[in-house]
């Protein structure tokens, strides 16, 4: 009888223990993909090829001034007629030399992520210029509230890992005060690693002070660089765009780790077929691939080839299609087959709504992104309507949403404790049940990713508005559509 105190207590701190939330994530970003490999090898090595054969034979035109010296002094060719050739030789020393992985610093250090290999992170991207609105369910234009409001939400969901702005701040006409307060918005609200874009390299030195301020003073950021550009110096289909040159030029200059991203569109912009579609960005890949070899080799970069696919009965984007999933994960297969930092475009949906086409489209897209090893999956959080809308309820979900494509990622573990053979003799000599178990509560403690969240709809007042803080439940969302969440503090 003395001990029965006792023992009750103990019951009712594991009781109190196991209501509580995880103490860890047993499924992490950085998961390890490479698992799904659309292409064979033999359809990599012809793919390869005839983006080698591009290079040589086509080459690259509209080559700015400045990068055609560059170019030339590194061994491309000028066939006379506007466009600079690139040799084979010359892309493989730049693959050779290029970066293999490099750290995407966070402010807050804890937070900072390795960038190549075979880590998968989600995080996000986009330009939208429509938010779902939460009062009246209505798109309406993105503001720079908006823009900080994101922010904020991302930087308390466990599963992004860095942070693009997803909207443009529409309020704000001057493209230079549009670059200067996306940079703003993103040091005020979070201490991830973030990207941006500059849409002039003149643009860069009066805003680089800012995260100078951030990170100490003049030069300290340069130290430490946690905010990278994401700029599009290809313009499909194979030639260059001077002002996002001149902008890659300026980074390297501030030491900002860069994203060179190609954006062609199968169809318009680039072959329909999937196979013509990949030979062609991969070889505009690489041609960025050169340009930042000629300008300082090694420099860290993301190579992102994102596949864009059109239905080619109506011509609109589609970005939650199969051939999306395909191509995306085609892409990733392909840099990393080179070793080089990938990055692939998934997750965007074309559904307006919150609804099964929204989860259907994102979730195909995404996790087969994921499963081909892509190092850094961009526009998975919040978009809809194929890039043109970003939601709150949205970038809530997708969280839920990579963290099961994370558990998919870790895959099955088969050790001594995992197979349980002690478990099941206790359970079939004893109480015919698992349930209670000390193997089921470690297993629940160790493996199990579920979170706490509930999505839901209501209409009650008491829902509207509720604070978003650390370390507690709240209700996020207003009128109809609302989630419930456990915030990490």
């Amino acid at each position: 009888m003395a001990g029965q105190p006792g023992t009750r207590s103990g019951r009712r701190e594991r009781l109190a223990q196991r209501a509580a939330k995880p103490k860890f994530n047993p499924c992490p970003p950085g998961q390890i993909g490479g698992a799904y490999k659309p292409l064979t090898e033999a359809e990599i090595q012809r793919i390869y090829g005839a983006a080698l054969d591009l290079l040589e034979r086509l080459g690259m035109g509209e080559v700015p001034e400045r990068l055609h010296a560059d170019l030339l002094a590194i061994g491309a060719k000028d066939d006379g007629f506007g466009r600079v050739l690139l040799s084979p030789a010359l892309v493989e020393k730049a693959v050779d030399q290029a970066a293999r992985t490099f750290v995407l610093h966070g402010r807050d250090e804890s937070r900072s992520i390795e960038v190549g290999g075979n880590r998968v992170h989600f995080g996000t991207g986009g330009a939208a210029v429509q938010t779902l609105d939460l009062d009246s369910g209505h798109y309406r234009p993105s503001t720079l509230e908006d823009l900080h409001d994101f922010t904020r939400l991302q930087d308390v969901l466990t599963n992004v890992s860095w942070f693009t702005r997803c909207c443009v701040a529409t309020d704000v006409p001057d493209r230079f005060d549009l670059d200067a307060n996306t940079v703003y918005a993103l040091l005020k609200n979070t201490t991830r690693p973030t990207a941006t874009s500059f849409t002039l390299a003149e643009h860069l030195e009066p805003i680089v002070q800012m995260p100078d301020i951030a990170a100490g003073g003049p030069g300290e950021f340069a130290k430490r660089p946690f905010m990278k550009a994401h700029i599009s110096p290809v313009v499909s289909p194979m030639r260059f765009g001077e002002d996002a040159v001149d902008v890659v030029y300026e980074c390297i200059k501030h030491n900002i780790p860069i994203s060179c991203i190609t954006a062609a569109q199968a169809g318009a912009t680039a072959p329909a077929t999937l196979a013509g579609f990949l030979a062609q960005s991969l070889a505009e890949t690489r041609a960025s691939l050169v340009m930042v070899h000629a300008i300082q080799p090694g420099f860290p970069t993301v190579f992102s080839n994102w596949p864009l696919v059109s239905d080619l009965r109506t011509g609109a984007f589609s970005g939650g299609s199969g051939e999306a999933a395909v191509l995306n994960a085609a892409s990733a297969q392909l840099s990393n087959w080179l070793g080089l930092p990938s990055g692939v475009a998934c997750s965007m949906t074309d559904a307006k709504a919150i609804d099964a086409q929204h989860g259907m489209e994102k979730g195909i897209t995404s996790l087969a992104a994921a499963l081909a090893g892509g190092n850094l999956i961009y526009e998975s959080s919040g978009m809809t309507a194929s890039l043109l809308g970003v939601s709150f309820e949205a970038f809530v979900l997708d969280d839920e949403m990579h963290s099961h494509t994370y558990r998919a990622l870790r895959g099955v573990e088969v050790n001594e404790e995992t197979l349980g053979i002690d478990a099941i003799r206790d359970a079939v000599l004893g109480e015919g049940h698992f349930l209670g178990g000390r193997h089921t509560f470690a297993a629940m403690e160790r493996d199990t990713s579920t979170r706490r969240l509930l999505i839901g709809t209501s209409r009650a007042s008491g829902l509207n508005g509720a604070r978003m803080t650390p370390g507690h439940g709240h209700v996020f969302g207003r009128g109809r559509f609302y989630a419930i969440i456990t915030l990490p503090t």
